[in-house]
């Protein structure tokens, strides 16, 4: 379930830096914190997308003029996703980097068509490989259309679906095919300009700073529908608790009202 957050902005051209998913990520885990339901404090089975509005981009990062600011969260349990919602409209004002927002109102993503081959595009960098103190293995470039890429991600994906105590073993034992294939003109395309579709961003956990690589480009992934199912509402890859891997299907609603979705951390 993928519903679109809006918040009021008090303070038009107040900015965030342009990767702010640590920002958002610690926010969320404190209002997590707040509620009174110990059974989520440590529940990462979410998802969500960076802030979107209208924006302009200066050193400093993304100052936004638009009287409203969206943020897209995800979740497969209903019960959890209640009580955040609910935790978030108890706030009268959330302050992410130098923006005061307000929360404002909730309306479900429309839903989409999950079939066992989609076309997905990024809304936030997918992590490959998890993050260890004093440990550089996290920024390892992968190259896209390698068998390990793949693996990675779908070694990833049953651990966490396995976690989350929805899918039989035998379930499990039958989502066995996975395969990823990048969109490669996308990819030459990026190269050609002389931009990234994979770069290094900071990760925070117990205070602690970590770095790792996060891969952003359209792909197309075969698997079965469960799994197909389970990566849209909680993301790809590592880390997608603090925002990471969220993805959306090409064509769908939320990328028809966001238009500049796909080159946002180009």
């Amino acid at each position: 379930m993928r519903t679109r957050i809006v918040f009021s902005l008090k303070n038009r051209g107040a900015y965030v830096p342009f990767h702010h998913q640590f920002l958002l990520a610690q926010t969320i885990k404190g209002l997590i914190m707040l509620g009174k339901r110990s059974e989520f404090f440590t529940f990462t089975q979410f998802n969500f997308s960076g802030l979107k509005g209208q924006i302009k981009i200066s050193r400093k990062g993304l100052h936004f003029y638009s009287s409203r600011v969206t943020l897209v969260f995800s979740s497969s349990d209903k019960a959890f996703l209640d009580y955040f919602i609910k935790t978030l409209f108890e706030q009268k004002e959330l302050v992410i980097g130098n923006l005061q927002l307000v929360p404002e109102a909730t309306e479900m993503e429309e839903p989409v068509t999950i079939t066992d081959s989609v076309k997905f595009l990024c809304i936030s960098p997918i992590v490959l490989l998890p993050s260890s103190f004093n440990d550089e293995s996290s920024k390892r470039f992968i190259p896209p259309n390698t068998d390990e890429f793949s693996d990675l991600l779908y070694d990833n994906t049953i651990e966490r679906m396995t976690a989350s105590g929805k899918f039989t073993e035998q379930q499990l034992a039958d989502f066995y095919k996975f395969q990823l294939v990048a969109d490669k003109d996308y990819i030459d395309r990026i190269q050609a300009s002389h931009k990234k579709f994979a770069r290094i961003y900071p990760l925070y956990d117990s205070d602690v700073k970590y770095e790792v690589r996060g891969y952003t480009f359209p792909f197309t992934l075969y698997a079965p529908q469960p799994v197909q199912q389970f990566i849209y509402e909680n993301g790809l890859g590592h880390f997608s608790h603090k925002g990471f891997g969220m993805v959306d299907v090409a064509g769908a609603s939320t990328l028809k009202r966001e238009a500049d979705m796909e080159e946002a951390f180009a």
